[in-house]
């Protein structure tokens, strides 16, 4: 297992420095997934709530949470962003499962550190958006599986999760 970067040798947080790192194409790919009741999926496949285009909301929050990642988790360096694409999947339900929305969000860069965290906010962002739209209807919603699919670019190569 690695050393932990984000802190010192004396155990203190800390921002990593990435100075001496060349700047190469990074990518990430992250996805979540909200379920809901059978209405309130109706709702979202219908396009019928009272606030409007859901997921098209959703997609403008993720890309904006994408973008203010360093912002809301303290050590992460603000970047650069070339990329930030967030897409949704309507998931009926189907024997037994329970309806709802996949999200997945995909962040590039050209830079000296990853954008895992990026997509990962943009998937949380998104997410909690749908639920901010629809809790009038349903407040039993939940939020789960958020993850990191892939990441690529940079001195530790490529990760890509086992299951997809």
């Amino acid at each position: 297992m690695s050393t932990l970067t984000h802190f010192d040798a004396q155990g203190q947080a800390h921002m990593v420095d990435v100075a001496a790192k060349p700047s190469t194409h990074r990518i990430a790919v992250a996805t979540g997934c909200i379920e809901m009741q059978p209405a309130t999926f109706a709702l979202v496949q219908a396009g019928t709530s009272k606030k409007g285009d859901v997921l098209g909301i959703a997609r403008i929050a993720g890309i904006q949470g994408a973008k203010k990642t360093s912002d809301l988790i303290p050590l992460c360096h603000p970047l650069a962003l070339t990329r930030v694409a967030v897409e949704f999947e309507l998931v009926a339900a189907d024997a037994g499962q329970v309806p709802g929305v996949v999200c997945r969000a995909t962040a590039e860069t050209l830079g000296q550190t990853g954008v895992e965290m990026e997509a990962l906010t943009a998937v949380q962002v998104a997410l909690l958006t749908i639920y901010d739209m629809l809790k009038a209807v349903d407040r039993g919603m939940t939020i789960n599986g958020v993850r990191l699919l892939e990441k690529h670019g940079g001195k530790s190569g490529s990760f890509v999760a086992e299951r997809a």
